[in-house]
């Protein structure tokens, strides 16, 4: 299902990228000196398309590495909680394995008394042994 719905995004966006790339081939001049607009020193001539999702491209990492570094206060809170479960979590296992040796290892259960057809303590409705 989750196949289908991401051809059924993907397929129409492709189809758009295809004739948004074929409507807009013409070349433009890109000029990266705002004081000689006629005859700029940086200037870089290059399909409309191409400036439009590369401009898309950078816009998108942007917004990425900022929402990145706005997060980091919650790695930071994530990776030291981790930390403390995992030093919790040891002090758990240690503090069992020393309860159970002050206990004496593992404890062992008495052996069940055998029971006879009288009872547990093998003796006969009058107390004598059997």
């Amino acid at each position: 299902m989750r196949k289908f719905f991401s051809a059924l995004v993907v397929i129409p966006l492709g189809v758009i990228f295809i004739v948004f790339a074929v409507a807009n081939r013409h070349s433009v001049t890109v000029s990266f000196d705002p004081f000689n607009s006629v005859n700029p020193s940086v200037a870089v001539s290059m399909p409309l398309f191409v400036v439009i999702i590369a401009v898309a491209i950078l816009g998108v990492a942007a917004g990425g590495s900022a929402t990145w570094f706005r997060q980091r206060r919650w790695r930071r809170a994530a990776r030291q909680h981790e930390a403390e479960a995992r030093r919790a979590r040891s002090e758990i296992a240690d503090l069992r394995a020393a309860a159970a040796v002050s206990r004496g290892g593992v404890p062992q259960l008495a052996a069940p008394a055998p029971r006879g057809i009288y009872g547990a303590t093998g003796r006969d409705k009058q107390g004598a042994t059997l």
